[in-house]
């Protein structure tokens, strides 16, 4: 079977008869309904890239500048995307982070050693963007 003509799961959980079919496009991007739930959704739903407008090449070869740079600055000079823009799109590859290993590893053709340096990396940007907070949303200064 080919790959344009594989599914996507229903993404309700609970569903109890899923049946997915295409059901058009919207802007460009194949659309899909769930017979069983009445579900509408994008192929791109449960991804790193959902509800991205930016397409998957630019957003690969961002995080892949961060990884090698090991800065958003410079990412951010040589992509042209915003600082913040990138932070986001690194949040949302924590989020997903084993199938995204799978991606960085077979189609970027990674090491594991370079893996591990982009996962290192994220989790030193992620302490440092929740550094001045509590879990209680206080401010570092009310402890």
């Amino acid at each position: 079977m080919n790959a344009t003509n594989t599914k996507p799961p229903c993404p309700t959980p609970d569903c109890a008869a899923p049946h997915v079919v295409r059901n058009g496009t919207l802007k460009g991007r194949q659309r899909y309904h769930c017979k069983g739930c009445g579900a509408w959704f994008g192929q791109t739903h449960g991804t790193p890239m959902y509800r991205l407008r930016t397409p998957p090449q630019e957003v690969s070869r961002a995080l892949l500048v961060v990884m090698r740079r090991g800065s958003l600055r410079a990412a951010e000079e040589i992509t042209g995307h915003k600082y913040e823009t990138i932070g986001r799109w690194l949040r949302l590859a924590a989020k997903h982070a084993e199938a995204l290993t799978e991606v960085l590893v077979h189609d970027l053709e990674l090491s594991a050693l370079e893996v591990d340096e982009f996962w290192s990396f994220v989790r030193r940007r992620n302490a440092t963007s929740n550094r001045g907070t509590r879990q209680d949303g206080a401010s570092a200064g009310a402890w």
